[in-house]
C-alpha cells in the first residue's frame, strides 16, 4: 500500500507542476490510481471483475455528467429558478446513487459496496489535500 501511495503522490504533483496541454495524461494517470485503489480494496472476484467495472464505468459517466451540469453558470439568471434547478440535479445524483447501488449489489456485496464508498471518499479526499496543501 505504501508504494501505492507514492505513486498517487507522483500523479498529484504531475498535475500541479506540467502544462495544461499535459494535464489530460495526468487525469488519466490519476483516473489509472484511483481504478488500481479501488481494485486492490475491494478484492474483486474474476468473475466479479467485469460485471463491477461497467457497472461502475456507466455510473461515472452518469454521474459526471450531472456534477458538470451542476458547475456550469445557470441560464436563468433568476436566483429562485437558479436554486429549484441545484436541488434537481443534487436530487439526480441521489436517484442515481439509488439505482446503482442496487445494480452493484447484483454483483458485489454489502462489505464491498461499503468499502467503494469508503475508497471513493478516501481518494477523493487524498486528491484535495494533495493540490491544496495549505488546507
Amino acid at each position: 500500500m505504501k508504494s501505492f501511495t507514492s505513486i498517487l503522490v507522483l500523479c498529484f504533483g504531475l498535475l500541479l507542476t506540467r502544462p495544461a496541454e499535459a494535464q489530460n495524461q495526468d487525469r488519466q494517470k490519476i483516473e489509472s490510481a484511483k481504478i488500481g485503489l479501488i481494485t486492490n480494496r475491494l478484492n474483486l472476484t474474476t468473475e466479479q471483475a467485469p460485471q463491477f467495472w461497467a457497472i461502475y464505468n456507466e455510473f461515472s459517466d452518469k454521474r459526471r455528467d450531472i456534477t458538470r451540469q451542476l458547475r456550469k453558470p445557470s441560464k436563468s439568471g433568476g436566483a429562485i429558478d437558479d436554486l429549484n434547478e441545484s436541488v434537481e440535479l443534487k436530487q439526480k445524483l441521489v436517484d442515481l446513487e439509488k439505482e446503482y447501488n442496487g445494480k452493484f449489489l447484483r454483483v458485489i456485496s454489502p462489505q464491498q459496496l461499503q468499502e467503494l464508498h469508503n475508497t471513493e471518499r478516501m481518494f477523493n479526499k487524498m486528491l484535495i489535500d494533495r493540490l491544496n496543501p495549505q488546507n
